[in-house]
């Protein structure tokens, strides 16, 4: 039988995906959405980061910021789908830049990789 941490640990990932995912639609800030909901400027970042999770008042309350029902944040029908599309292209980029990569040289691959961290900077 399933502790309730390890329970939510495995629901977790989809639920921040989901909370990140509206906000960015909705084109929010996490400090923004978090100051909204009249919590900390870090309660959303620690939502989607898996560090923390919402209590039920407080799953109530980001569903009525979006503007949707509970029921509307669990709907498998358009997050689920959205969710496995990003995850397959994400996928199919990985697996094509894998391909694109070994035909590089070291110093090309060298060189990409340098212009990359510069964009982290």
């Amino acid at each position: 039988m399933n502790t309730e941490k390890e329970s939510a640990s495995k629901y977790s990932s989809e639920f921040s995906d989901r909370i990140r995912y509206l906000r960015n639609k909705n084109k929010i800030s996490a400090r923004e959405m978090s100051i909204a909901l009249g919590q900390n400027v870090n309660y959303v970042n620690l939502i989607e980061n898996g560090k923390r999770l919402p209590s039920l008042q407080g799953f109530f309350a980001i569903c009525e910021y979006f503007k949707i029902t509970p029921a509307d944040f669990f709907n498998s029908e358009n997050f689920f789908s959205e969710y496995l599309e990003k995850t397959k292209n994400t996928e199919n980029e990985k697996k094509e830049l894998i391909s694109f990569f070994e035909n590089l040289s070291i110093e090309q691959v060298s060189s990409i990789l340098n212009l990359i961290k510069a964009f982290k900077r």
